[in-house]
């Protein structure tokens, strides 16, 4: 766009207030205002149009093509991963053996532990955020000092 400095600007002014006039100077720039509004509305829309345009003819998708050919390292660690993870999850459920009922009962009860154990840590921490108006009075009063055991040992 336009590279305006400061003294451009004033320079533009004055030459404004001389050639315009001090009395009609306001309307012009307003004038001034609304032209840049309607062309930066207009150049929002082309944009928007033309940003629109490329999304139905496919070019993003032409796009990621040329990213991924421009560094076809990338692209191929990105499937040796996806195809080691696939084969790592498969040999994980071949060889995983099926739980005895009595293993599957005791992993169903760590899991009911676990939860219940969630539920009071969330609880608790709930409580220690709660405003001080919902707590008891017992626990509004502040902590007692330890008693200092040498201050009565004078020797």
């Amino acid at each position: 766009m336009l590279d305006l400095g400061w003294t451009e600007l004033l320079v533009i002014g004055i030459v404004a207030l001389i050639v315009v006039g001090p009395k009609d100077l306001p309307g012009m720039f307003q004038a001034v205002g609304r032209f840049v509004g309607k062309a930066k509305g207009m150049a929002r829309e082309f944009s928007r149009a033309m940003n629109d345009a490329a999304d139905q003819s496919g070019v993003n998708e032409i796009q990621k093509s040329f990213k991924s050919a421009s560094n076809p390292m990338k692209t191929a660690m990105n499937e040796l991963k996806k195809t080691t993870e696939d084969a790592t999850s498969d040999v994980d459920k071949a060889t995983r053996p099926p739980l005895d009922p009595e293993r599957r009962e005791m992993a169903d009860q760590i899991r009911e532990k676990s939860a219940e154990m969630a539920e009071a840590r969330h609880a608790a921490e709930a409580a220690e955020h709660a405003p001080d108006a919902d707590r008891d009075p017992a626990s509004q009063a502040a902590p007692e000092a330890p008693a200092d055991d040498t201050a009565g040992d004078k020797r």
